[in-house]
């Protein structure tokens, strides 16, 4: 019959109200489950009839395929997979059936009942009745015809053969596979569930249940009132008696590192950044990890924590494509960028879409609430995710709680511009741990907290770091003879569309520069590689526009035939590309506003120092790898027009031998640990931090 084993786990649900109740994302993830666990066998125990369940599972997706069916309120059960009826237990369930005419013929005086009409139903009568009119003489009349009743929220009067129930048909089922009693979780929200509740199962009363049912439910250990509603408390259950897979690490960050593009997962091409470190770190299965991210995709792949690409464990979230431009487009790059980049006149408050932020928090503790071992460690990331370490504390104070800030963290009077700055608080001084890649970030924070109630975080400083081996072999696999530039030298620099990089102060700056020193017209040519952000976000929009019209307006007053001072590349490239561009650029510039640790900036002088190029970095001092540089770098103010065109000036004239000295200076100091390592190490802060044992 398939289940041959009494050790197997057995699902048994009910669907109206708990399978089919609740959020989508819920309602997914359960399906989810039930497909990547097959050795947990599904049960619907239901009032619709067969035809009904056929026809709900031919139009809901979301709906996940029965091994077995108890329909009819226990009247019926059907073999899922073969579609054939076990006509030797319904006989018994159905003993002494009168038969549905006979049935409706003796209560025909109760005008109250209303036969459910058009309503695929067998062995049973079922009817509508309000709760005013159930009285005890049709009662009476029921058991006059030698059967029992079933009245459930509040509407469905369900007419049974005396044997029949849900509970009994499940026990009988049961009983001929050999399922043990303590294998099985029961599910449901309505009183004509009840009778399963009253086997000594496992037991889930979902949150939108009947009162009634959570009332007369027997008083066991083992039936669990949920406090959430629908799917959420099935996988609830589930979750509680060790039947899904749980991490003893779940990384939290509103990006996967992956994407589902053409139906299929496509990994970043760079071993850079904070996605393929984190991947790096998974990969290592001692670690026991999994990945918790977002997806929004109109029809989303599978959310899943078996290995997608390269043995990584990912489990996403669905989250719908309005939610996450109200959460992500609007509040996190118009409301939080601008005070993570000290631009607190630039922040915007988007209360319209402030609960899109909230949902989208919340929903993401409940995610990682369900990944994470008892006693497990949870490392988020960034202010997406701001929300999180309260809703998850109360979830789970078992959990060590850490966030690492990839951005810059702002001064107290920064983050206080926030509109909603004192919920945001709140919710990080929840946090067992908190990183940052600078000092002055680390006290920032510390600042910001002092004085709130409760233990402060603790801190650490780890700055992240590039695969220096990675891309010092792929520089030397892809170096040519250092070209000659028809431009003269070539200045160069690779960011996203973002204010914070300050491209148009570079323009300006250029445009400044040739004005001062005739003699570079023609010898100087700058490339600025800017990919535009997803679409969707507007908050570069005027950057854009600003940046494209100082572009054409400088080209359009220094261009020769031969040359033209901007080379400009508004769109993505691949790493290798990237590579080389770096290998031809004579001058490296960046003029961050505000930045973290500026990981193009270290991969340029990687690829220089491993070819043996000269190079030269210009790097803005509120950057954070400038912290860790120092003056080994030429220092920039972009806020000080003048200050950046006198970089610019003294980086186009240092010599062969200083451009080479420059790089080996600046390649000695790049001694972050590889990014697996650095994972490695911060994870264990966070899991010390919430340790008694840990001064």
């Amino acid at each position: 019959m398939g289940d041959r084993s009494g050790l197997a786990r057995v699902l048994v649900t009910d669907l109206d109200g708990t399978l089919l109740e609740g959020d989508a994302s819920d309602r997914r993830r359960l399906r989810d489950e039930l497909k990547q666990n097959p050795d947990i066998t599904l049960v619907f125990a239901t009032g619709r009839g067969l035809t009904s369940v056929q026809q709900l599972l031919r139009d809901d997706p979301l709906v996940p395929p029965a091994r077995w069916i108890i329909a009819d309120v226990g009247a019926s059960v059907i073999d899922a997979v073969r579609t054939v009826h076990l006509h030797a237990l319904e006989e018994r369930l159905r003993a002494g059936w009168p038969g549905a005419h006979r049935v409706r013929a003796a209560l025909r005086r109760f005008p109250q009942l209303v036969y459910q009409e058009g309503v695929s139903q067998e062995g049973r009568c079922s009817f509508y009745l309000h709760p005013e009119d159930l009285s005890d003489d049709l009662t009476a009349a029921v058991k006059e015809l030698g059967c029992s009743w079933s009245y459930a929220s509040g509407r469905y009067y369900d007419v049974l053969p005396a044997g029949a129930s849900k509970g009994r048909a499940l026990h009988l089922l049961g009983h001929r596979l050999r399922w043990a009693t303590q294998t099985m979780l029961v599910a449901g929200d309505s009183l004509n569930d009840l009778s399963l509740f009253c086997l000594g199962t496992h037991a889930v009363v979902v949150a939108n249940a009947e009162p009634a049912l959570a009332a007369r439910a027997p008083a066991s250990a083992r039936i669990h009132l949920s406090g959430l509603d629908g799917a959420a408390a099935v996988l609830e259950g589930m979750q509680r008696l060790g039947w899904l897979p749980r991490r003893s690490v779940v990384i939290g960050y509103h990006r996967p590192p992956v994407r589902w593009l053409d139906g299929a997962w496509q990994t970043p091409s760079s071993p850079n950044g904070i996605l393929p470190t984190l991947r790096s770190a998974l990969a290592d299965q001692r670690m026991d990890a999994v990945w918790a991210a977002a997806h929004t995709g109109e029809a989303p792949p599978a959310a899943i924590h078996e290995p997608v690409t390269d043995g990584l464990p990912l489990s996403l979230l669905p989250l719908r494509p309005e939610q996450w431009q109200g959460y992500f487009h609007r509040v996190c790059k118009e409301t939080l960028w601008p005070a993570l980049m000290s631009q607190p006149h630039l922040i915007q408050d988007r209360s319209a879409h402030w609960a899109d932020y909230e949902q989208v928090n919340a929903l993401f503790a409940r995610h990682i609430s369900s990944l994470a071992a008892q006693n497990g460690t949870v490392w988020l990331h960034d202010y997406n995710l701001w929300l999180v370490p309260a809703t998850l504390r109360a979830q789970r104070p078992d959990l060590a709680i850490g966030l690492f800030h990839h951005t810059p963290f702002p001064r107290p009077d920064v983050f206080h511009r926030i509109p909603a700055a004192a919920q945001l608080l709140d919710s990080l001084r929840h946090l067992h741990w908190a990183g940052f890649h600078t000092p002055d970030c680390a006290d920032n924070f510390r600042r910001l907290l002092a004085g709130t109630r409760g233990p402060m975080p603790r801190t650490g400083v780890h700055p992240l770091g590039i695969d220096r081996t990675a891309v010092a072999d792929l520089a030397r696999a892809r170096a040519q003879p250092h070209p000659r530039h028809d431009g003269g030298q070539l200045v160069l620099s690779v960011e996203r569309l973002d204010y914070a990089k300050a491209p148009v102060h570079k323009i300006r700056a250029l445009d400044d520069l040739l004005n001062q020193s005739p003699r570079l017209q023609g010898q100087i040519r700058f490339r600025l590689v800017c990919p535009p952000p997803e679409d969707g976000i507007h908050a570069y929009d005027s950057t854009r526009r600003e940046l494209e019209t100082a572009i054409a307006r400088i080209n359009s007053q220094w261009a020769s035939r031969q040359w033209q001072p901007v080379d400009y590349i508004p769109h993505n490239l691949t790493f290798p590309e990237v590579i080389d561009h770096y290998l031809a650029a004579d001058v490296f510039w960046v003029t961050s506003l505000a930045d973290g640790m500026n990981l193009t900036a270290q991969e340029y002088i990687t690829t220089h120092h491993a070819t043996n190029r000269p190079g030269v970095l210009i790097l803005s001092r509120h950057t954070g790898i400038a912290q860790h540089l120092g003056t080994a770098a030429l220092l920039t103010d972009p806020l000080r027009p003048h200050d950046l065109v006198d970089t610019l000036r003294t980086a186009v004239d240092m010599s062969t031998a200083e451009r080479l000295a420059h790089i080996t200076r600046l390649a000695d100091l790049l001694g972050t640990p590889p990014p697996a390592e650095w994972a490695r190490i911060i994870i264990t802060a966070i899991r010390n931090a919430n340790s008694p044992h840990t001064p």
